[in-house]
């Protein structure tokens, strides 16, 4: 069967504060133009920063360490055996005091590789591939050429598409922030002046919102009287202002309907409660940020059942100054992509529904740089106009992507970072409106015309 065959068969708060959801108001202008391939997408930006070699290639030591060790450290994401030998990626054999020396065991049964769609080289293909370069080309289909932090993306989100153009409310629309970090809470919306606010997407912290700083500020939606509590006012209004990084600073008037401002309260009421009570549905190793994010993520798909999530991680960037630390959250980061997609199968409303896609927001250097860690391994950077850094790779899994396909290898890659925009217009019917206004890169294709 033709693949454009098969894809036409297969169709059928109240504060506006980072680390705070937020609620905008709803807005259709136009209607979608074909039938939609999925009623919801998830976006995994994967996660810091990741070399070729040590994922979808499969070497482990072998092209970095000038070890002849090769073997698959993400077997939740791509099929292939495990090393057998100097494993540093898993959790630390106290018993043995090996750091990493057990691995974590596998999720799925399948890799998503035989369920889904693999595109094992794409590539970045404009600009330097920073890490806020990276999360805004991914989620606007356009490279961030003259940007630089604490600036909105000047194209609009996949957000604003879906909002504008499919008829999308804010809470079907969310962005889950590893951190605030790298200007996150701009990516919600952009600077273009026909999207903008009004089509914007709502944008979670989950580790500072329900973290130390929200049980602080929030857990509790206190009313502090400002003849008696005048420094706690001053205390909250200094950690809203520093960690949003709106123009000088300021919070933005938002526009917020009654019954979807309750409706994000009950979430965040209902969420303290679970992590007062453990009860987060985190994976089962859980141990760095990235698993905890994974973990909220799911807790807000449960709540809202939202159209589009997007979801990033982080702590692969710790490859700048330790290859094994590196390892290790690779191997965490196909844990939690693992756990992720199980447990969406079990959310009512979403289960086989929802399809999902992985994409790391940029690669990493080929050659090392000079700081070794504990095992004596080499880092790596992620360095402007490096070759090996613009080498990432693209899956789709679930209604729309068509099981065990893989498009693309080493000698013939094929796919662009701003694929993903198109892609998830057409898996929602819109594509051609989204095509149409073109703010999209030049490059820029959706998945299913790469096929």
């Amino acid at each position: 069967m033709k693949r454009r065959d098969f894809i036409k068969k297969a169709a059928l708060a109240g504060a506006g504060t980072v680390g705070f959801p937020y609620i905008l108001p709803s807005g259709i202008l136009s209607a979608q133009t074909t039938s939609a391939l999925t009623d919801h997408v998830v976006f995994v930006l994967f996660a810091g920063g990741v070399r070729q070699q040590e994922a979808v290639l499969k070497r482990y030591l072998a092209d970095s360490q000038d070890e002849d060790v090769e073997g698959n450290i993400m077997y939740n994401l791509i099929t292939g055996d495990p090393p057998e030998s100097k494993i540093a990626y898993g959790r630390d054999d106290t018993t043995n005091n090996i750091i990493g020396g057990i691995p974590i065991d596998p999720i799925l049964q399948t890799p998503l590789d035989q369920i889904g769609t693999l595109f094992p080289e794409v590539r970045f293909s404009k600009g330097g591939a920073g890490h806020y370069n990276g999360l805004s080309t991914g989620i606007s289909g356009n490279y961030a050429l003259t940007q630089g932090l604490r600036s909105r993306p000047a194209a609009p989100t996949i957000f604003e598409y879906l909002r504008k153009h499919a008829g999308f409310s804010a809470t079907d629309c969310w962005y889950v922030g590893a951190d605030i970090g790298m200007s996150r809470p701009l990516l919600n919306f952009s600077a273009d002046p026909e999207y903008g606010r009004e089509f914007g997407a709502n944008f979670i912290a989950p580790l500072t919102t329900f973290g130390t700083p929200g049980m602080n500020h929030f857990m509790d939606f206190k009313n502090y009287h400002p003849d008696t509590e005048w420094s706690m006012i001053q205390e909250m209004r200094h950690f809203l202002n520093n960690n949003y990084v709106e123009e000088g600073l300021e919070i933005p008037h938002l526009y917020n309907k009654p019954e979807e401002e309750d409706f994000i309260k009950e979430f965040v009421r209902s969420t303290f409660e679970k992590v007062k009570q453990g009860s987060i549905s985190l994976p089962p190793v859980n141990d760095n940020r990235d698993l905890k994010t994974i973990g909220f993520a799911l807790e807000t798909m449960a709540w809202f059942k939202p159209k589009i999530t997007v979801i990033d991680l982080t702590n692969i960037d710790v490859c700048h100054s330790s290859y094994t630390n590196y390892l290790k959250s690779l191997h965490r980061a196909d844990h939690g992509v693992g756990f992720l997609w199980r447990e969406i199968q079990r959310i009512p409303g979403m289960a086989n529904n929802t399809t999902m896609i992985v994409m790391p927001e940029h690669g990493r250097d080929q050659d090392p740089n000079p700081i070794q860690d504990i095992n004596d391994w080499y880092a790596y950077d992620h360095s402007v106009g490096n070759e090996n850094t613009r080498r990432i790779f693209t899956m789709m899994v679930g209604p729309g992507a068509e099981a065990g396909l893989t498009v693309g290898d080493p000698d013939q890659p094929v796919g662009d970072a701003t694929d993903i925009v198109p892609t998830i217009a057409e898996l929602f019917g819109i594509k051609q409106i989204v095509e149409s206004q073109g703010r999209l890169d030049e490059n820029s294709r959706s998945l299913f015309d790469r096929m």
